[in-house]
Order: structure tokens, then sequence, then C-alpha cells
């Protein structure tokens, strides 16, 4: 299942769904071109409001990552932002690299990794 949100992270639902999408897409399990699951479907197989998947979609498709076509549902975008944004991440990954390995020699282990960027990226978004 592409989707595997945690309601007790304290971190929106659909905010989760966003960034599951954004990592497959980053990590080549999702390629532009790719549908995404139906909002109906996600929705009854996480057990949570349908409006909750459509705003992630909705996010999405504003970011560019995704499109929405009437009818036929959300697919990873061809071209656009999505790309761009992939382009990003790909000359982020060595610095996010770095710090885990100096995080990791420090004698961290990959859920306390986990829990320390969780933790900061959530002080960030409160700033």
């Amino acid at each position: 299942m592409l989707f595997r949100p945690n309601p007790g992270s304290g971190v929106p639902i659909y905010l989760q769904l966003m960034e599951q999408v954004r990592h497959a897409v980053e990590t080549g399990a999702l390629r532009p071109g790719e549908q995404l699951p139906g909002i109906r479907k996600v929705a009854e197989d996480l057990v949570i409001n349908p409006n909750t998947v459509a705003k992630a979609y909705r996010e999405l498709e504003h970011e560019g990552m995704v499109e929405l076509r009437q009818g036929a549902g959300a697919f990873i975008a061809e071209n656009g932002a999505g790309k761009l944004q992939m382009d990003r991440m790909k000359k982020a990954a060595p610095v996010v690299e770095a710090a885990i390995q100096k995080l990791a020699g420090m004698g961290l282990n990959e859920e306390e990794i986990r829990r320390l960027f969780e933790s900061r990226l959530s002080q960030q978004r409160s700033q």
C-alpha cells in the first residue's frame, strides 16, 4: 500500500499523504504518468474522510507534482514543478546522507534519527 499515515505523529494526515507521494516519486516507486489510487479507495482503506485525501491530492496538484483529470483520477505529473522539486531533492540528498552518517557515528539508531528530524521539522513549522 502506498499510504501509511501515523495518526499519533501530530502531523495532519493530509500532509503525511502528500509527503508519502513525494517520497514515492523521489525514490522512483511512482513514475510520471502513473495513476494514484482513487480518493474513495484510499479513504476506505485508511478509514479516513475522503476530503482529507482530496485535500492532499489538490495540494500536490498545486505544487505541480500531481495532475488531476476530471473523471479519470490523479496522475503523477509528466513535467513541471514536480520535476524541479525532484531535482532539488536529488541535490539535497547528500546533505541529508552526511547528517545521517554523522548522527549514526554518534551512536543514534535509525528510529532516534527519525524522531530527531521529525522533532526539528515540527519546531521549524511552528516558528
